[in-house]
């Protein structure tokens, strides 16, 4: 699986160049990943979201997410739902 290190200081978001140099992974999806790195933690990460930041439409994000996840840069899971 690919490590993708970030570091986020105030306006600027630094990532690995293992990122960048991966010849496996489109330009639009490095993009898109450098986009996700940069967003805080609270963030609708959903394709919706996304998509209401980016010119792409959600099946193009959709596509480039599921390239994401094929090289090992993206995992995704759905956040557990607790009743208070």
């Amino acid at each position: 699986m690919a490590y993708c290190k970030v570091e986020v200081n105030t306006g600027f978001t630094v990532i690995s160049n293992e990122l960048m140099r991966d010849k496996r992974i489109t330009l639009k999806a490095k993009g898109l990943q450098a986009l996700i790195l940069s967003l805080p933690p609270e963030w609708d990460m959903t394709i919706e979201g996304l998509s209401a930041i980016c010119v792409e439409c959600s099946d193009t994000i959709s596509s480039i997410l599921k390239e994401l996840e094929a090289a090992g840069y993206l995992s995704r899971y759905n956040k557990p739902y607790f009743e208070v």
